[in-house]
C-alpha cells in the first residue's frame, strides 16, 4: 500500500514540475519572440555596436535559458518514461503470476475431474465436515472472483500505463527537436555576436559606448538589490537561512570575513574600486572583481543561501544573486548554463552555473560582487588569500 502511495505521489509530483516547466518554456518563447520583435525595430535605426551587442546577449540569454528549461523537461520526461517502464514491467508480471496461478486451478480441475458442489456437500460424513465443506466452496469461488478482477485490472493499468508512455515518448522527441532548432539559432546569433565584438575591439568609440551601457548595468544591479532588500519574502528568507546554517553547522556571513572559498578558478583581471581605463583615458568604478578563467568553469556559491533573483543586466550579462541571511548577497555575472532556479537553497561550493562570455567584450570571466547592509565590499578582503 505504501508503495502505491509513493508511486502516486511521484506522479504527482511529476505532473506538477513537468506543467510548471512547460509554463516556464511556453512563457520564455513569448519574451523571445518580444524581444525579437523590439530588436528588428530598433535595428532599423540602430547605429550603435555596443547597443546591437547588448541586445544580442540578452536574446542569447534568454535562449541559452529557455535550452536548458527545456533540457531540465526532457530529463523530467526521461525519469517519469522509466518510472512508467518499470510500472509496465512490474505489472506485467504481476499478470503473468497471477494468470500461470488461474491457468494451474484450470488444470488442476481438469486432471481431478470436478465433482459438483452438491455432491461435495452431500458426500459429507457428517454436518460439521458439510458446513466446512460449503464454507470452503465459497472461499475458493471468491478467489476465483477476485483473480479474474485482479487480471482485468491490471490489463486496464498496463494499457493506461503504454498510452501515458507513448504520449511522453512524442513529446520528448518534440522537445529534443525544439532543442535542436534553438541550439542552431544560438550558434548564428554567436557568430554575428562575434563580429560586433571585434567592431568593438577595433573602434574606439564603440568602445566608449559600450561603457557607458556597463555604468548603465551598474545602477540597474544597484536598482536590483535595492528590491531585494525591501522584499517582504526577505524575512521568510531570513529564517529559511537561519535554519539552513544551523542544520549545517555554519558560521553566519559576517564571521567569514577572509574565509569564504573563491566562486571559480581563474586570476582577477580587474581590482574591486576605482579603475584606470588606458585606451580610453577614464576611470570607472568596479563594484566587484572580474575573474578571468577558461570557458565552461563552474561557478560556485562561496556560501549557503537562497537565489533571490537570476536575470540579465546590461554590460554583465547572464546574472543571479544569492542571499546569504544578515543582508549579505553575493553576485555572480556574464556566466552561462545556469543551474538552479529562483527561490532555490544551495550550499556552499554548490554549482550554480558555468564561464561564459554574456555581456563581455574580453571573453569568458566571471564578474563577483559582495554586499553587506546595503553597501559594496571588497570581495578579495572576504575570499581566502590565494
Amino acid at each position: 500500500m505504501s508503495g502505491i502511495l509513493l508511486a502516486q505521489s511521484i506522479q504527482r509530483d511529476y505532473s506538477e514540475e513537468l506543467r510548471y516547466q512547460n509554463d516556464a518554456i511556453n512563457k520564455m518563447k513569448k519574451e523571445i519572440e518580444e524581444l525579437s520583435s523590439k530588436l528588428r525595430k530598433a535595428s532599423i535605426n540602430e547605429k550603435s555596436t555596443s547597443k546591437r551587442i547588448t541586445n544580442l546577449d540578452e536574446e542569447l540569454a534568454l535562449i541559452n535559458k529557455l535550452i536548458q528549461t527545456l533540457k531540465k523537461e526532457e530529463d523530467l520526461n526521461r525519469n517519469k518514461i522509466n518510472i512508467l517502464k518499470k510500472d509496465i514491467n512490474s505489472k506485467e508480471n504481476e499478470l503473468n503470476i497471477l494468470r500461470e496461478r488461474y491457468e494451474q486451478r484450470i488444470i488442476n480441475t481438469y486432471l481431478k475431474g470436478r465433482v459438483s458442489d452438491l455432491e461435495k456437500v452431500l458426500s459429507s460424513t457428517s454436518w460439521r465436515q458439510a458446513v466446512y465443506r460449503t464454507q470452503y466452496l465459497k472461499i475458493i469461488s471468491s478467489i476465483e472472483k477476485k483473480m479474474t478482477k485482479e487480471i482485468e485490472a491490471l490489463l486496464i493499468t498496463i494499457n493506461k500505463n503504454k498510452l501515458k508512455l507513448e504520449s511522453l515518448l512524442r513529446q520528448s522527441i518534440l522537445l529534443k527537436r525544439d532543442k535542436q532548432k534553438q541550439m542552431s539559432s544560438l550558434r548564428k546569433m554567436r557568430i554575428k555576436r562575434e563580429k560586433e565584438l571585434t567592431r568593438i575591439r577595433q573602434d574606439k568609440s564603440a568602445l566608449a559606448n559600450y561603457m557607458q551601457e556597463k555604468a548603465a548595468g551598474v545602477k540597474q544591479l544597484e536598482s536590483i538589490i535595492k528590491k531585494v532588500l525591501e522584499d517582504k519574502a526577505r524575512f521568510e528568507r531570513e529564517e529559511r537561512i537561519r535554519q539552513q546554517q544551523e542544520a549545517l553547522k555554519t558560521k553566519e556571513f559576517n564571521l567569514l570575513k577572509g574565509q569564504l572559498p573563491w566562486p571559480t578558478e581563474g586570476r582577477v583581471i580587474s581590482k574591486f574600486g576605482k579603475q584606470w581605463n588606458s585606451r580610453l583615458k577614464t576611470t570607472t568604478d568596479n563594484p566587484g572583481i572580474d575573474i578571468k578563467g577558461q570557458p565552461g568553469s563552474p561557478i560556485r556559491s562561496t556560501m549557503s543561501g537562497v537565489i533571490t533573483t537570476i536575470t540579465y543586466i546590461r554590460g554583465y550579462g547572464s546574472t543571479i544573486i544569492i542571499d546569504h541571511g544578515g543582508g549579505f548577497y553575493t553576485v555572480y555575472s556574464h556566466v552561462t548554463n545556469i543551474q538552479t532556479s529562483v527561490d532555490s537553497e544551495i550550499r556552499s561550493g554548490d554549482v550554480i552555473a558555468y564561464m561564459g562570455d554574456s555581456g563581455s567584450v574580453n571573453g569568458s570571466k566571471l564578474h563577483f560582487e559582495v554586499w553587506g547592509k546595503g553597501q559594496k565590499l571588497d570581495p578579495e578582503k572576504w575570499l581566502i588569500k590565494k
